[in-house]
């Protein structure tokens, strides 16, 4: 006759490594995930005319008009008017850091 031997708890122990595991994944990669997309949002809900912004594809410019979902940029030198998503936009460009440029 065999005697299992206590493997009914074996299960058990993966238990408490696997939650430190999650947490550790939580705090380090989806929490600082998800304040970055709310500092992004509210970047894009403060978008107003006369700000100088750079795009995804590294194209700058200053807005001069905002839709619902886009926004028209002048891009100098020329003067050139472009449409561009509104979720393209990176980052607001500080007066000065445009100063220091």
């Amino acid at each position: 006759m065999q005697t299992t031997g206590g493997t009914g708890w074996a299960g058990f122990g993966a238990l408490p490594v696997l939650l430190l595991m999650f947490a550790i994944f939580y705090f380090l990669l989806i929490l600082p995930q998800q304040r970055r997309q709310k500092k992004w949002q509210a970047m894009l809900g403060g978008l107003k005319n006369g700000d100088r912004v750079v795009t995804q594809g590294g194209i700058s410019g200053t807005i001069i008009a905002l839709r619902d979902q886009f926004v028209h940029l002048r891009v100098p030198p020329d003067n050139i008017k472009l449409e561009v998503a509104r979720s393209s936009v990176v980052s607001v460009v500080n007066p000065e850091e445009q100063a220091k440029s």
